[in-house]
């Protein structure tokens, strides 16, 4: 597969809320082209993912 065609998938499964894989794509999308647009996706899916702050559960 290309890294354009592991970025589309990843998009699916985000859009599905399958995180683990929308990043296991993106990953392997950016290891095949380190200038995909998969390099954002992660960023934004990373930082989705540790917006969960421990604070507000725990005061």
């Amino acid at each position: 597969m290309t890294a354009e065609e592991y970025y589309k998938l990843g998009n699916t499964f985000r859009k599905e809320g399958n995180w683990q894989e929308a990043l296991n794509n993106y990953i392997k999308a950016i290891e095949l082209d380190p200038a995909s647009p998969a390099v954002e996706a992660k960023k934004m899916l990373d930082d989705i993912l540790n917006y969960y702050c421990k604070d507000m559960y725990n005061p």
